[in-house]
């Protein structure tokens, strides 16, 4: 495997790969090897090793989950080969020493109010007239892999996302009407999943892959995912609501990092920093460019600001289904992917407060939630893009 990756690396050419393995939302990442056949392979090889080295735990099934766990870390070392040329910053020169310590200062603003996990009240019932996606209907998700085919929307098709994608928009402005300290991100979900309903509309995270609410709320040093729970909202935080709808047959999905009151400045600065980093990349699509700018141009906003990328978490197309080909990288790369007319895809950069050009992430226990190790705080915006003949659209704007 590590030979694989170095040979992808020295070469810059890029083999397809397949199977991967992502988490349950955004296009997802990114993470575990480059095929089915490499997974047994690696597991049949690797057995002894981790037997002795492990000898408390002789389960082939936490085998499997170590030595997957293993490749997931070589291809989050290759994303992070995918350096920018010596024209532009290199990552790695993000922050000098000072900037820094003046980071380390501010990751930790309360350490005794670090998010935690709270009370999630019952999933949201759906009235029986409200048309449903399939896999609110009992069919199970189908993966897509990097070498998929990327969907060239028709004229119809186009009109469908239009619709669906003002309507994502609108939801979404609703929700940060709703954010204020002392209430709970439990009674936004509530309110935004009434208001979905109403427009005939289904809140398509419900029921995605398990997930038990209506929208994402991520508040502070959460990345993405988090599921609505009874904290209230407390001045000076933040909240990245993300919303996605569905009607007539098609997804809309967006998002938005909201202020709780008042907050500080490196809070403002980090939003700023992430809504610039969506519109500089939103800048390169057109028909023929390739998808590798769109990283490129994140990860510069991102160097200038002296904040981390996520290199696991991506874009992705989108729909009749809710997640598709392609993967939008958000940091720096060399995929060769190519934007054509009539694709419609989702440009979504999570910005962290970090010492590293590359921030560390953790995964709570709920399979879902996933915040920062350091504790630094992130910011995201997204919208889905249309790649139009002379350039692109938005949709959800």
């Amino acid at each position: 495997m590590n030979k694989i990756l170095k040979n992808i690396i020295n070469t810059n050419k890029l083999s397809p790969i397949n199977s991967v393995f992502k988490t349950p939302f955004n296009g997802g990442i990114s993470s575990s090897c480059l095929n089915n056949n490499i997974i047994t392979k690696s597991y049949n090889i690797q057995q002894k090793r981790y037997y002795s080295t492990f000898e408390d735990d002789f389960t082939p099934k936490k085998l499997k989950e170590k030595i997957l766990e293993k490749e997931t870390e070589e291809i989050r070392d290759f994303i992070k080969a995918q350096r920018l040329t010596k024209k532009t910053a290199s990552p790695l020169e993000g922050m000098n020493r000072k900037q820094r310590r003046q980071m380390t200062t501010k990751l930790y603003r309360n350490p005794d109010n670090l998010i935690r996990g709270g009370m999630i009240s019952p999933q949201p019932l759906i009235p029986a007239h409200i048309k449903k996606p399939k896999y609110a209907l009992g069919e199970p998700v189908i993966d897509f892999e990097m070498d998929d085919p990327i969907e060239i929307h028709t004229p119809e098709s186009i009109e469908h996302m239009r619709v669906v994608g003002k309507m994502a928009k609108e939801v979404l402005e609703y929700a940060g009407t709703l954010v204020r300290p002392g209430i709970t991100t439990d009674q936004i979900d509530k309110l935004v999943h009434e208001d979905i309903i109403k427009r005939g509309a289904y809140p398509s995270p419900l029921g995605y892959k398990g997930f038990p609410k209506s929208i994402c709320t991520s508040v502070n040093e959460v990345l993405c995912h988090g599921i609505p729970d009874d904290r209230p909202l407390e001045f000076g935080d933040i909240i990245k609501i993300d919303v996605t709808v569905f009607y007539n047959g098609y997804h809309g999905d967006t998002c938005a990092t909201f202020p709780v009151g008042e907050i500080d400045t490196a809070s403002k600065r980090l939003i700023e920093a992430t809504e610039k980093a969506l519109y500089t990349a939103i800048a390169e699509v057109k028909d023929g460019a390739l998808f590798n700018k769109i990283g490129k141009k994140i990860q510069l906003v991102a160097n200038k600001y002296s904040l981390s990328v996520t290199p696991e978490f991506t874009g992705h197309g989108i729909g009749q289904l809710f997640h598709t080909a392609p993967f939008v990288f958000q940091c720096a790369n060399e995929f060769d992917s190519v934007m054509k007319e009539g694709m419609i895809f989702t440009i979504e950069p999570v910005l962290v407060e970090s010492t590293s050009p590359y921030a560390e992430w953790k995964m709570w226990d709920d399979n879902w939630t996933v915040s920062s190790k350091e504790g630094g705080w992130s910011a995201q915006f997204e919208h889905t893009v249309l790649v139009t003949k002379d350039g692109y659209e938005i949709l959800t704007k």
